[in-house]
């Protein structure tokens, strides 16, 4: 396998944003009851849903779900990011239009 300039500015590109995709993992001790996440730390921590359990298998502090949210907010921005994706929604729409 060879070793091109762009597959080594690729890499650093995945490595840096890996880092920093896990700096606001949920349960990092980021949130507390005073200062609990609300809709969009729920849609962030949606995203980054697969990449928090694979940490958490390592690190039991981290987890796929913030406890410490405002509620229904949290809930509402958690589920439309894991069920959206990323554009699964519009996917879904293009293999629909696709048919007809």
């Amino acid at each position: 396998m060879r070793v091109t300039t762009g597959s080594i500015k690729l890499f650093l590109l995945v490595a840096i944003a890996a880092l920093l995709l896990t700096g606001c993992l949920p349960g990092d001790g980021s949130y507390s009851a005073d200062r609990p996440a609300g809709i969009f730390s729920g849609i962030w921590h949606g995203w980054i849903a697969p990449i928090s359990l694979v940490i958490s298998i390592f690190k039991d502090r981290i987890a796929i779900y913030e406890p410490n949210n405002t509620g229904f907010w949290y809930d509402f921005g958690f589920y439309a990011a894991i069920l959206g994706g990323f554009g699964g929604f519009s996917l879904a729409r293009k293999k629909r239009r696709d048919r007809y």
